[in-house]
């Protein structure tokens, strides 16, 4: 339980920085956390992304997030900067609010090992 309200602090305190940070106040939703690790992890963070990269930015971001949980492995850099993951493990059958406290989770772990939260 103490595990559960600890995720539960640090993921308020993530969304209040990065809200504050990147949309003016207004508290940033899962999926737009999620595209920014994208962005982070890419290292363009200036230029405007078409809508087929913008789910490929997705994609990098899940594949990072998870990759510390075993699921996914770096493999390599395309030419044009672009990381690519190959799977190690398969995701496990997951319920919808199982799949967003394991993200929320992976994001705060994320963060904080890059110390942008503590």
């Amino acid at each position: 339980m103490a595990r559960d309200i600890h995720l539960k602090q640090r993921w308020e305190l993530l969304v209040n920085k990065l809200s504050a940070k990147f949309s003016d106040g207004d508290p940033l939703e899962l999926d737009g956390i999620i595209y920014l690790v994208g962005i982070q992890e890419l290292g363009q963070v200036y230029r405007k992304f078409k809508k087929d990269e913008k789910v490929n930015l997705m994609h990098i971001a899940i594949c990072r997030l998870l990759e510390p949980y075993g699921y996914y492995e770096f493999d390599f850099y395309d030419e044009e900067g672009w990381p690519h993951y190959k799977v190690k493990e398969t995701l496990p059958s997951l319920k919808s609010g199982e799949q967003t406290v394991l993200m929320k989770e992976a994001l705060v772990n994320y963060f904080l090992e890059r110390e942008y939260i503590f």
